[in-house]
């Protein structure tokens, strides 16, 4: 198992997570949530590519988290399938 803090999980059973079956959870959580000790971590687990391609087609990420990889791994955001999924559905609410 990756070595991880249970606070970036609590709202599942962390004894429960599989890092492979989950994987695509654990690498979404850590990349909003989690603190640069935990990006080492998945970093360190999954390898770059992997996360990668579980960012690329992750429905959503916050607007930060998006530009962030989307300059890290030198690909621009509009090939992030969160970028075409905001895109079609906008916030109702934007203060």
């Amino acid at each position: 198992m990756v070595n991880l803090p249970k606070v970036l999980f609590w709202d599942v059973d962390f004894g429960k997570l599989d890092p492979k079956k989950n994987a695509h959870f654990i690498v979404t959580r850590v990349v909003q949530r989690g603190s640069l000790d935990d990006w080492f971590a998945i970093k360190n687990h999954y390898g770059l590519d992997t996360i990668k391609n579980i960012l690329l087609q992750t429905r959503y990420l916050d607007k930060l988290t998006l530009h962030f990889f989307s300059i890290y791994f030198n690909i621009p955001k509009e090939q992030f399938r969160c970028y075409t999924f905001q895109q079609s559905s906008p916030e109702l609410w934007n203060y």
